[in-house]
């Protein structure tokens, strides 16, 4: 039995945030690491879901998919 794998390759509309670029908690204005969760959405874009380890608030970002690649 074979399998077949469809890879998705996307391009950001900007590069992955780096550093001085991650967000901020917006109540506390802690540094954020890391996404807890991602999500891609039909409307070609990523969505991402924050949440600070200091006071416990969540946010979500979205983010704009410019190309999507397909290997075939």
């Amino acid at each position: 039995m074979t399998a077949v794998a469809e890879v998705l390759s996307t391009v950001a509309s900007k590069p992955d945030p780096r550093g001085c670029d991650l967000p901020t908690c917006p109540v506390c204005a802690d540094s954020m690491i890391a996404a807890e969760a991602s999500a891609y959405l039909s409307d070609h874009a990523i969505s991402y879901l924050w949440a600070c380890d200091t006071c416990g608030y969540g946010f979500v970002t979205k983010h704009a998919v410019n190309k999507v690649f397909r290997c075939n």
